[in-house]
């Protein structure tokens, strides 16, 4: 029953700079939902924090999208509502970018887990 329900959770949405996004589309990911909504969102340093904040919220509603990534430094700008995020689907997962290095501890699931287990 379980499985029924994210069956149609078939997109990977993207929220990060325009090279990450670039290489994403080129990669395949990129689709445009019928109410024309595309599971993307180019920042830049005139995108605010609320459109960063409607675009997670929107994605993490959207019954087509099964994982959202989202580049590390961008997601610190809305780290309080990813670290209150924890909803199974869509899963939400930090990538670094090519200016940006991956840092673990600023990683929400990352420290998720390591609660879990007691790290």
């Amino acid at each position: 029953m379980a499985q029924a329900a994210h069956k149609d959770r078939t997109l990977i949405a993207a929220i990060g700079d325009e090279d990450t996004i670039t290489g994403l589309l080129l990669a395949g990911i990129g689709d445009i939902d019928s109410h024309q909504r595309p599971n993307f969102l180019v920042v830049d340093a005139k995108t605010t924090q609320t459109t960063i904040y409607e675009a997670f919220t929107s994605f993490t509603q959207r019954k087509d999208i099964a994982i959202v990534l989202i580049n590390q430094h961008i997601a610190n700008d809305i780290r309080v509502v990813l670290d209150a995020y924890s909803a199974a689907f869509p899963t939400v997962l930090e990538i670094p970018s090519k200016e940006h290095p991956y840092d673990p501890s600023k990683d929400s699931v990352l420290k998720r887990v390591q609660l879990l287990f007691g790290d």
